[in-house]
């Protein structure tokens, strides 16, 4: 009993590591072949965004917009593989304390906002998990569609 109560606390070390880890984690997204570009960081804070000057056309906002959407989606997919990938070792850990897969196949997959199972899509959700599913949400200041269900 007292070797899996210290097995039980390496993992929670081992998993608290990972989350400080990837909460520190940058990844950026591009879009528009490469022609807007967006960092994020593994707690979902958006820290930089860069736009070629060729896709800022005041005609057409909507296309910038939605070059900007798909970058931070990118960037957001890229920290969630990050975190599947620190994921793997400990959720085999987990598995062997469990004395298997476990019951949802990765017991540990939804505390990143992952799929619940190893391989799912990236991009199961924003970092930290929630009611999402695998729809990322954000506001871009000014933007007079919000809270119309995109």
């Amino acid at each position: 009993m007292s070797q899996l109560l210290q097995q039980a606390q390496r993992m929670q070390e081992q998993l608290l590591s990972a989350q400080q880890d990837l909460s520190e984690a940058e990844a950026t997204g591009s879009a528009g072949g490469g022609l807007v570009r967006a960092t994020v960081t593994g707690a979902g804070e958006l820290t930089d965004l860069q736009l070629d000057p060729s896709v800022v056309d005041p005609e057409d906002v909507e296309t910038l917009a939605d070059l900007i959407i798909a970058a931070v989606r990118d960037a957001h997919a890229e920290i969630q593989r990050r975190a599947n990938e620190q994921l793997d070792s400990i959720n085999d850990d987990v598995a062997g304390l469990l004395g298997g897969a476990g019951a949802a196949g990765n017991p540990l997959a939804g505390l990143f906002g992952g799929g619940g199972t190893p391989g799912s899509a990236p991009g199961g959700g924003a970092p930290g998990g929630g009611p999402q599913g695998n729809t990322i949400r954000g506001e871009i200041e000014g933007d007079d569609r919000l809270g119309q269900g995109s």
